[in-house]
């Protein structure tokens, strides 16, 4: 059985669509279905049972999974609003569930494949490597992701089977329809498209030029491709960037999104106010960790993800068929 929290979210349900094109449906979903919309990520998939989060924590507390044959714990749950203020519910969700769950992993033997984040290198000044010499946090939600990270650096030398942490840089694809505001650039500028005939960017901020705000886009398609290959490789531990490697600015998104539908306009907007100072103008991942543990699967190219995504989106409006 493989376990996938967060199924029903974005990086979750592909997950779960990798597992099926796989040949796998032994798959528990654990999730939150309070955001009803999230429903649809997995009702074209195969899955063996689903679980709510918080039903699941206290039956791994109360033993009731403590001898069933579980193989991995894809652990993507979390909450990832970045402007949620509640200290608390933030440590609740990302830090002391993740343990609890980490704990369990160790003490039966499992793979323990977990979510971290590139927010956990602030504003990236001090470069994106997997090193406390470049990590900081500008929120709650990357303390909560580098608080674990560092508590769960204690144990990969010390457990019997695998810890790998992973941090996503700017994940894109489908299946990402419920996180509204939260989605992707790729989906937003598609939806400002198909209602004003326009793509919409920031202006100069930063010393960077308007739309020349530069991040390490990754198709979720690669991010699955890249968690699969450490399932298939248990001895790999620790913590590990999840990007490409090569930052594309969102110039170059928005030029691809003009391409596929072949017209309309880009125009740029004032840089908000709420967002100064807690905004990444920069981000590219250090994947030499990554590398050097044998990932050679490589990436898709840009322009062609994007449109790929577009096309998924003009179809079935974002979900798998």
């Amino acid at each position: 059985m493989i376990i996938v929290t967060g199924g029903a979210g974005f990086i979750g349900s592909n997950i779960v669509k990798g597992l099926n094109d796989a040949g796998r449906d032994d798959i528990l979903v654990v999730d939150n279905l309070t955001n009803m919309v999230k429903f649809k990520n997995i009702q074209g998939l195969k899955v063996m049972d689903y679980v709510d989060k918080m039903d699941f924590i206290e039956q791994v507390r109360n033993g009731k999974w403590d001898h069933e044959p579980i193989e991995v714990i894809f652990h993507e749950g979390a909450c990832s609003d970045t402007m949620e203020y509640n200290g608390k519910y933030m440590m609740e969700n990302n830090f002391q569930y993740t343990k609890t769950l980490m704990h369990f992993a160790m003490d039966r033997k499992i793979q323990f494949l977990y979510a971290s984040s590139a927010s956990t290198y602030g504003s990236g000044k001090k470069g994106f490597r997997e090193e406390p010499a470049c990590e900081e946090a500008l929120n709650v939600y990357a303390f909560s992701k580098l608080f674990f990270d560092n508590y769960a650096r204690r144990y990969f030398d010390r457990a019997e089977s695998q810890i790998a942490g992973f941090r996503y840089f700017n994940v894109y694809g489908p299946q990402e329809n419920h996180k509204g505001k939260m989605a992707s650039m790729v989906r937003q500028m598609f939806l400002q498209w198909k209602a004003e005939h326009k793509v919409k960017l920031f202006g100069e901020y930063d010393g960077y030029g308007p739309g020349e705000q530069t991040r390490d886009f990754i198709y979720v398609k690669d991010v699955v491709r890249v968690l699969f290959y450490f399932w298939q490789h248990p001895q790999l531990k620790g913590v590990y960037n999840l990007g490409t490697g090569h930052a594309h600015t969102f110039n170059e998104m928005a030029r691809a999104v003009l391409d596929f539908f072949g017209s309309g306009e880009l125009v740029y907007v004032p840089f908000p106010e709420v967002l100064k100072g807690k905004y990444q103008s920069y981000t590219q991942a250090d994947t030499t960790k990554l590398l050097e543990a044998g990932y050679d699967g490589g990436f898709t190219d840009f322009a062609t993800a994007v449109k790929e995504y577009c096309q998924v989106l003009a179809d079935t409006d974002g979900y798998y068929k």
